[in-house]
């Protein structure tokens, strides 16, 4: 999922318009269509501080729209710099892998999409 229709689908399931977000967020407007467009001209994305506050405006988890928007958020930066081998570990596992690591720690996998599924 992109960043852009993520912002889109939070902001619809909370019953808002543009507007009413960014005068949650303090955006402009215009900004925020920028944003959900993919129009911004400067920037692939906000910046996080404008992330955070989206997410807050939308009570959304910010690492999630933080990472769709290609940023590491500062938690799991630091954590990598602490552990540099285990998340070298991690990157190296398959998906399979990776999903029964989550089960074993109490945690639902994410559903991925089969071969067939991608190629419709």
């Amino acid at each position: 999922m992109r960043f852009s229709d993520r912002l889109k689908e939070l902001r619809l399931a909370k019953n808002l318009s543009q507007r009413a977000l960014a005068l949650e967020g303090g955006v402009n407007f215009t900004y925020l269509s920028k944003i959900e467009n993919e129009k911004l001209g400067f920037a692939d994305y906000p910046s996080e501080e404008m992330i955070c506050k989206l997410a807050r405006a939308l009570d959304a988890d910010v690492d999630e729209l933080l990472i769709l928007a290609d940023k590491i958020p500062t938690s799991i930066r630091q954590r990598v710099k602490e552990r540099p081998d285990a998340f070298r570990k991690l990157a190296s596992l398959d998906d399979v892998t990776l999903d029964n690591l989550m089960v074993h720690l109490g945690e639902k996998p994410i559903p991925r999409k089969t071969a067939k599924q991608k190629a419709r």
